[in-house]
């Protein structure tokens, strides 16, 4: 009975610090994102974090609550005034709307972001949207957004009045009042200044003050790669494009010289289909917030008719699914085919087309030609050596594309302060005479 009871339960006790540890983390741990530089990749993952801990909040705070509906609580100090007791109560529930509305306005924000990044409880368990709003028109989706933000916004400056109350409130009791409210929560705990619990307790604070400074979440880089991907395609050959305009994106520095092994003369007199083998790869690379980022498409074919012989009539043709991009991170992954980077639903394919090549060194040719990217065409010159032995052709190539002249980052990604616009594409293949 609560007229009888002098402490909490076992269970609400645990529950009680595991939230309030976990709530002055939180708190820290959201100082630092809005200190950190938007978009970099500190930054996403302190966010990351960020839900994974208020999700954490959400379910022990659900917990809680329901131990609290079943348990009941101790009876106040006989002697508190009446006043005290209603304010306890106000403050206590405020409590149960922080500890369970911020996480879901968190939620709601996350939910409606117009890059719609997947949460992953922990870096380990998907965690699910709220049903129904990522599929909401814009119109819809934009005022829930500005729900969740701005409930979110008020709960937090109401969390800092409440922990003002709450702190000060224990502070009375244990100092001034030398009553047991103390030791509701702290076993054993005497009143006074000199009980050794509540030095410990106030030590185990500062230390979750501390880590919440200290601690670094790991940073997702892009994974090496150590396999190849998945091999390219060759079709039949294309078409003859159409020569491309004389205005050129310039190109990156090509890849080292290799020597044009001998072949017969006659040999290669015409353009030459030729089969993509397994193992090529498709790889780019770009500067996040000063720190490399790398990937490569999965998926991608080329139909090449080539002869160094015939550079007039060789053609060369490369379709890319955008929707194959890896980088080594899976939310940063599914957020690039969304409208704001390749926007894969209206856009699936990339294309460059090339009919005029060049040979400007012994072993090096410039296919310049055409890249059509998120609907924007724009001329684009392709670097790449080449060796021919027999049957078989290896070739390496390297360009550089401004990736905001194709509007690849729109809104807040449309700056270059934390995503270079500059991106380094890279091929490598090998092929056989058809």
């Amino acid at each position: 009975m609560a007229a009888t009871r002098t402490r909490y339960t076992t269970v609400a006790i645990v529950l009680h610090w595991l939230i309030a540890a976990t709530i002055i983390f939180q708190i820290i741990v959201g100082w630092r994102m809005g200190d950190g530089p938007k978009g970099s990749p500190t930054t996403f993952a302190l966010f990351q974090l960020h839900k994974s801990i208020g999700f954490t909040i959400l379910l022990l705070s659900l917990a809680r609550l329901a131990w609290r509906i079943f348990n009941r609580t101790p009876a106040p100090p006989v002697h508190q005034p009446r006043w005290e007791q209603i304010a306890s109560k106000i403050v206590h529930v405020g409590f149960y709307v922080i500890m369970i509305g911020l996480p879901l306005t968190g939620w709601i924000l996350v939910s409606t972001s117009r890059v719609v990044v997947p949460t992953l409880w922990w870096g380990v368990i998907p965690w699910p949207h709220l049903p129904g709003l990522p599929e909401l028109a814009a119109g819809p989706k934009h005022v829930w957004h500005e729900i969740g933000e701005i409930g979110h916004g008020v709960l937090v400056k109401l969390i800092y009045l409440l922990l003002a109350l709450h702190l000060g409130a224990v502070a009375k009791h244990q100092i001034l009042d030398k009553d047991e409210v103390f030791q509701n929560m702290v076993p054993g705990a005497k009143p006074g200044l000199k009980e050794p619990r509540a030095w410990l307790v106030a030590a185990v604070v500062a230390a979750v003050v501390a880590a919440g400074y200290l601690f670094t979440p790991t940073l997702k880089t892009a994974k090496p790669i150590t396999t190849p991907p998945p091999a390219a395609e060759a079709a039949a050959p294309a078409e003859p494009a159409a020569p491309a305009p004389t205005e050129q994106v310039a190109p990156a520095a090509a890849a080292q010289p290799e020597a044009v092994a001998a072949e017969p003369e006659s040999a290669l007199n015409d353009p030459v289909a030729w089969a993509v083998q397994k193992g090529a790869s498709l790889t780019f690379s770009a500067v996040w917030s000063g720190s490399p980022i790398e990937g490569r498409f999965n998926r991608w074919t080329a139909d090449i008719l080539f002869s160094p012989e015939a550079l007039d009539r060789s053609k060369l043709s490369v379709s890319v699914d955008m929707a194959s991009a890896v980088t080594g991170d899976d939310q940063r992954d599914q957020s690039l085919p969304s409208g704001d980077f390749f926007d894969t639903a209206a856009h699936p394919k990339a294309t460059f087309t090339a009919s005029k090549f060049r040979k400007t060194g012994e072993g090096q040719y410039v296919a310049d030609g055409t890249l059509d990217l998120r609907g924007v065409k724009k001329p684009l010159s392709l670097p790449f050596s080449l060796k021919i032995v027999g049957d078989t052709a290896t070739a390496r190539g390297v360009t550089t594309l401004d990736r905001t002249t194709f509007g690849v980052g729109q809104g807040e990604w449309a700056s270059t302060d934390q995503i270079a616009a500059k991106v380094k594409v890279s091929f490598s293949l090998t092929a056989k005479r058809k």
